[in-house]
């Protein structure tokens, strides 16, 4: 009875490893068809049977793709806007994240739920107010419309924040009050050491958000030149896809994802741990 129970079990474990194994090859695959692709000939890219291994890697469409456009500019753009928007924001939602989770504050709990409910509206349906509301100011075509909006703070990482400081006892920071210490200390001092784990993981969650936007800055960046990384890629698939130039618009692609993959790819347990102790926590 035991053995059958044991054999039942390896084999469910098999059984599921082999499914996970297929599913990370479908994922990877499309990565890796990017990869390979950027590295063919235009003729290549349609050669039967498909080449996953380019018989000789043609490295220079990774010199030409940075005159074939602006493409420089373009990361220039999103690291500002990923970058601002990610420390600033970063600040900001840490510091509300600890007013909701441990402040004495009254109707503090119906202003969180309200704040959750915006996340309830599908960002479609603000476009056009936003738009018109940026466009009376004179921010269509600048940066400032990906920007300022967020500089307030991130919903989603307030409420992951919030749920990681239920962790933290009250009797600490009544401890810390007694002695003398004024919330502003007690924040730099003792909660900021302590939840220093999941900023970090969400502050990369955000970043990769912000950083991989496309809809926001295709609706107030016009100028090419002061368009973000993911619409300039937009504009070469446009543009060369009709020349079949393919191989281009991969290049262009895989230097786009180099920064996240190896945000990611860094920071991964960090991100994976602190999901799993926020979700865990009420």
């Amino acid at each position: 009875m035991a053995r059958t129970v044991k054999q039942r079990y390896r084999t469910g474990n098999i059984i599921v490893a082999v499914a996970l194994l297929i599913g990370g090859i479908i994922m990877v695959a499309p990565l890796l068809w990017m990869v390979s692709t950027s590295l063919k000939t235009r003729e290549g890219v349609f050669a039967l049977p498909p080449e996953w291994i380019p018989p000789v890697p043609q490295w220079e469409n990774y010199v030409r793709v940075w005159s074939a456009g602006p493409l420089l500019s373009g990361i220039k753009n999103s690291l500002i806007v990923s970058l601002s928007v990610t420390i600033i924001g970063s600040i900001t939602s840490t510091l509300a994240a600890f007013a909701f989770a441990k402040l004495r504050l009254p109707g503090k709990n119906a202003i969180f739920l309200f704040m959750l409910a915006g996340l309830m509206i599908p960002f479609p349906t603000l476009m056009i107010p936003q738009f018109v509301m940026f466009a009376s100011v004179g921010w269509v075509d600048t940066l400032l419309p990906l920007i300022v909006p967020f500089l307030f703070g991130n919903i989603m990482m307030i409420f992951f924040l919030r749920q990681y400081l239920h962790s933290v006892p009250d009797s600490l920071i009544e401890a810390a009050k007694i002695d003398g210490a004024g919330y502003g200390r007690i924040f730099a001092s003792m909660i900021l050491p302590l939840i220093r784990p999941a900023i970090a993981a969400q502050f990369i969650l955000w970043f990769m958000a912000v950083w991989n936007d496309y809809l926001a800055p295709l609706i107030y960046l016009n100028t090419p030149e002061k368009q973000t990384l993911q619409v300039v890629i937009a504009n070469f698939n446009a543009n060369y896809a009709i020349q079949t130039d393919y191989p281009l618009i991969m290049a262009a692609s895989v230097i786009a994802l180099v920064p996240v993959f190896a945000i990611f790819v860094a920071f991964q347990r960090q991100i994976i741990e602190s999901v799993a102790l926020t979700g865990s926590k009420g």
